[in-house]
């Protein structure tokens, strides 16, 4: 490898000669045959440009805005904000870091419904004048402290809350008294926000409720003088280009109905995972595993039922304490791969199930997959793993365990893209990756 400036904030390597992510990840394993045989992570940033351009061409009514909580990389802000990408941010921290790399205050919206005093002054102070709010205590808040903020109602959703038992957003009852409250304490409705999860059933139904109710409250705003022209339909994105097109022909028909492109609103959206899910795998080590019969509903760790089909609990180096955390949240862990083994034909797979190294109950990463018996230092590897907190990997650690190293790469045809495309990445350091 030749790096190219110094002391950069983060390592690109370009894949050239017929190179390949899979080249990358052998070789990271490779230089840790004799080591610690820690986690690691392998990041395409060539990934986040052709998930972009799949956007442009199937929603090109819906403005992206990322949600910082689902990636905060810097490379992937650096990478999203030179692609003109709007953020969505959830607390100060998330602010500073999109300030940092050159996004415009106009093209940041403060999210959260219970923001902190000292977040909604910080907005003040650097212009971030868009902020979600949904009750008229955090109303009176904001007009106290930020007197020329723009606000986006949260407007709450039968499908949010088939999903969660939190409320959140108001209703469509009293959107009216917070839109009167607003009027009289002189701050100003831009518009307004909604979600619908990825788990709803029905997005046809979905969508149309909301954005009638959403209709509604554009209609309320401007009989009490409000110049309200936005609209932000969420995040509900996976990465898949099919889900897209299906929230997308959703959404499309009732817009066109509701919110017609003469009618001067920007429709905004909010797609996280879609970005950068893919984009990201996870290479972790095992480092214990168990032999166990039995069911199993009653299979945890120390289980030792006697009969029945082997079945494998596997110790894995990384846990619902570090880059797993996301479970629990309720996102699922995909089925790993495991490195290296090609099955043959008349290979067995065994159910597997999958655990962190903290021998805790909840420390269960995949409660169920069909795996070819592994060894104690094998390697699996996660795919899709980009949309879980991304900092350093960690979003929810409860322990000092360090985090996992990243190594991002880029294939030299996606390199010249993102160039032709204005990203310059002058934060990180090009490097020239040969096996």
């Amino acid at each position: 490898m030749k790096g190219l400036a110094d002391d950069p904030s983060y390592v690109i390597d370009l894949l050239e000669g017929g190179v390949t992510i899979e080249d990358v990840i052998d070789g990271h394993i490779c230089e840790q045959a004799l080591a610690e045989k820690s986690p690691f992570v392998v990041g395409d940033l060539g990934a986040l440009m052709r998930q972009h351009v799949r956007w442009q061409s199937a929603a090109p009514q819906l403005r992206p805005y990322f949600p910082v909580k689902c990636n905060s990389s810097p490379v992937v802000i650096e990478v999203l904000s030179s692609l003109g990408i709007g953020f969505v941010c959830a607390n100060k921290a998330e602010v500073i870091m999109v300030l940092e790399h050159g996004v415009t205050p106009d093209n940041i919206i403060l999210s959260g419904v219970c923001k902190q005093l000292a977040h909604i002054k910080h907005a003040a102070k650097n212009n971030v004048r868009h902020l979600v709010c949904d009750n008229q205590a955090e109303l009176c808040k904001i007009a106290r402290a930020h007197p020329g903020a723009k606000l986006l109602l949260q407007l709450s959703t039968e499908a949010h809350t088939a999903e969660t038992s939190m409320a959140f957003g108001c209703s469509l009852k009293s959107s009216r008294h917070l839109l009167e409250a607003a009027k009289e304490l002189g701050v100003q409705v831009a518009g307004v926000t909604f979600h619908i999860p990825t788990s709803c059933p029905d997005l046809q139904k979905a969508y149309a409720h909301a954005l009638s109710d959403a209709r509604c409250v554009f209609d309320m705003g401007a009989e009490l003088g409000f110049s309200m022209n936005i609209l932000d339909i969420g995040g509900g994105f996976t990465g898949s280009e099919y889900q897209l097109k299906q929230v997308e022909c959703a959404v499309r028909p009732v817009l066109d109905a509701y919110f017609p492109p003469l009618s001067g609103v920007t429709v905004l959206a909010q797609p996280g995972s879609f970005y950068v899910a893919s984009a990201f795998c996870l290479a972790v080590n095992v480092i214990s595993k168990k032999s166990v019969g039995g069911h199993w509903d009653s299979m945890a760790p120390g289980d030792l039922s006697p009969g029945g089909e082997p079945e494998f609990l596997y110790y894995m180096s990384e846990g619902v304490y570090g880059s797993f955390s996301h479970k629990l949240l309720g996102s699922a862990i995909p089925t790993p791969a495991a490195h290296k083994r090609v099955l043959r034909a008349d290979e067995a797979v065994h159910p597997s199930s999958l655990w962190g190294p903290s021998l805790d109950q909840l420390d269960q990463v995949v409660e169920r997959c069909l795996l070819p018996e592994l060894s104690v230092g094998d390697w699996l590897l996660f795919p899709n793993m980009g949309a879980s907190g991304l900092q350093g990997f960690c979003c929810l650690t409860t322990t000092a365990a360090p985090q996992p190293s990243i190594y991002y790469t880029i294939s030299t045809s996606d390199w010249f893209e993102l160039q032709e495309a204005g990203v310059s990445l002058d934060n990180g350091t090009l490097v020239q990756y040969s096996m």
